[in-house]
């Protein structure tokens, strides 16, 4: 038996099963690696979607607060010039 695993291990064939089993690993190992960073990316961009989102809600909700009357009297002020 050890000796039909040395002839088979010492062959051309063996050479060339094993040069092309390590190629076959060496791709799969790259789509799985391009996969990963891919979805990695994927959700990265959701993530910056979501902050966009969130940021221009807080602008319009900032913009909205700077335009309220501060005080009683500008607020009579606003309702007798009919600014609303």
């Amino acid at each position: 038996m050890g000796a039909v695993f040395a002839w088979f291990t010492g062959s051309r064939l063996a050479l060339a099963v094993g040069k092309w089993a390590a190629i076959a690993a060496t791709i799969s190992l790259f789509l799985l690696s391009l996969r990963r960073s891919g979805a990695r990316a994927g959700r990265l961009a959701e993530r910056l979607e979501n902050q966009e989102k969130a940021n221009e809600i807080q602008r319009r909700m900032l913009e909205t607060a700077a335009l309220r009357p501060r005080d009683r009297d500008e607020l009579v002020n606003r309702l007798r010039d009919a600014e609303f």
